[in-house]
């Protein structure tokens, strides 16, 4: 059949190629060969995917570990800076009590001051707890003896050290 220039079809037409592609031909094995080098290949191949699975499985397992020690120190950091900032407030707090409790002591001390002179607790002591001044009737003097009645217990001690170990266990046998 010779190609027109017309087509009266559709479809394009086929075109041959002008060579034929060789393919190499191996000697045949035989089928009990080729069964076992072709288990063995996949047993290699399942063996190699399941390390290469592994590898991943560790890999995901290593990144997510990293996200979790992450977020945890975030978290620490987080809960340090609270803490942090709890502190800071109570102690702001306490030193605004503390300013306000050692004015109000200012204040105690000046009127303490104020009313500690001599004329205020005279009158304060004849007023509540109704005092009077002693008259010199009222005074009593005694004379005392200037005798010391304190003993010295220095000697005694004394005498005890010059006493032996045998000579303090014969005192402590017949209770002298």
């Amino acid at each position: 059949m010779a190609y027109n220039r017309y087509q009266y079809e559709t479809s394009p037409r086929k075109i041959q190629p002008e060579y034929k592609p060789q393919t190499k031909k191996y000697p045949k094995k035989s089928t009990a060969r080729k069964t076992k080098e072709t288990s063995k290949k996949e047993v290699n191949k399942k063996q190699k995917q399941k390390k290469k699975e592994k590898r991943e499985l560790k890999i995901e397992v290593k990144i997510m570990a990293y996200i979790a020690i992450g977020f945890a120190v975030l978290l620490a950091i987080s809960y340090r800076n609270s803490v942090i900032n709890e502190k800071f407030a109570q102690n702001k707090n306490l030193k605004s009590d503390l300013a306000t409790l050692q004015k109000e002591n200012e204040q105690l001390e000046v009127s303490i001051e104020s009313s500690l002179n001599l004329k205020t607790i005279e009158q304060s002591a004849r007023e509540l707890l109704g005092m009077q001044k002693l008259e010199k009737s009222q005074t009593v003097y005694i004379n005392l003896p200037k005798q010391d009645y304190i003993q010295p217990a220095a000697e005694e001690i004394i005498e005890e050290d010059n006493v032996s170990l045998w000579q303090k266990i014969v005192k402590f046998i017949t209770g002298k």
